[in-house]
């Protein structure tokens, strides 16, 4: 298969260019996180403080060996590889290309398995989860596969190497268990909303919630497919679309722990609305119980010295 838009050394820079504002914007957003954290420190929850963290430094690492791939292929190795610097961006076989398609396989490995925790966080059932997490095995294996393969290669573009294949899984896959699960996540608060919104005392809800979490949902879901379509199109530009996506999905698992952290809903981030209404009230119950009430009468006299 031919591969079709930019060419790839031109792909290559717009794609760094591109890479390098988003990882600003998620580098900004990561400062936030860790300062709600830190500020609403009984309700941080560790192991997504330091999801967080990894996202980040494998952005960064991503990022940082993208630069070294321009330097390669416009600097270094500018005369003396043959074809120039097209060629080289065409061979998947070196290891700065190997090495940061292993990096995005640990980013999307973990920003998939933080989706899966939310739903398990909200439904409280392994039952729910099983479907994303067989979904979340396979796209990891896919993941960790097509690097290899291409480790492997011997000539040929990506999109007519073994490699391909594998990497559509991995895009199928990944994209399936982000839909999967952020739609069973918000179908269960949605229906919560709705189950305890006619008992609700207070103004308060939970849509909010909803829309945060639709909203990053969106952002990596659309990312992912625009890279699927220009993958099975063997358009270049799926190449700046991956480049993209390292820092999109830093920024919207920040952007979930930043606007869901200042509300401290429960001290653990992400609630467990499958709480029901008579269970708020047993737990109510219990720590205000009901004591019986002594009354104490006084009776006075008034003697106004007449007989």
């Amino acid at each position: 298969m031919v591969s079709t838009g930019i060419p790839l050394d031109t792909a290559a820079i717009i794609s760094t260019a591109l890479e390098g504002i988003l990882y600003g914007f998620s580098v900004l957003m990561f400062m936030g996180t860790m300062w709600v954290s830190i500020y609403h420190k009984p309700s941080t929850n560790h192991p997504l403080a330091l999801a967080a963290i990894l996202l980040l430094i494998l952005s960064t690492a991503h990022l940082v060996i993208d630069i070294i791939r321009l330097e390669d292929g416009f600097v270094k190795y500018r005369d003396t590889f043959p074809g120039g610097p097209v060629a080289f961006f065409q061979d998947i076989s070196q290891p700065t290309f190997v090495t940061k398609n292993l990096i995005y396989a640990l980013q999307t490995m973990i920003g998939d398995g933080v989706v899966i925790y939310r739903c398990y966080a909200v439904w409280q059932s392994l039952w729910v989860i099983i479907l994303p997490s067989i979904l979340w095995c396979g796209s990891s294996v896919a993941a960790l596969i097509a690097p290899y393969y291409a480790s492997q290669a011997t000539g040929g573009n990506i999109y007519t190497n073994q490699t391909a294949q594998w990497i559509t899984v991995l895009f199928v896959l990944t994209l399936s268990t982000n839909l999967i699960s952020s739609g069973l996540l918000v179908y269960r608060i949605w229906m919560t909303e709705r189950r305890v919104s006619a008992n609700r005392a207070t103004n308060g809800t939970m849509m909010p919630i909803v829309h945060v979490l639709i909203d990053a949902a969106i952002i990596y879901s659309a990312a992912l497919f625009t890279i699927l379509i220009c993958f099975v199109c063997a358009n270049n530009a799926q190449f700046i679309m991956l480049d993209m996506i390292m820092p999109i999905i830093s920024i919207a698992f920040c952007m979930v722990l930043i606007r869901l952290t200042p509300r401290k809903i429960t001290p653990s981030y992400f609630p467990t609305f499958s709480m029901e209404i008579n269970e708020r009230e047993r737990r109510d119950s219990q720590q205000y119980p009901m004591k019986p009430l002594q009354v104490h009468v006084s009776q006075w006299i008034h003697n106004d010295g007449m007989e």
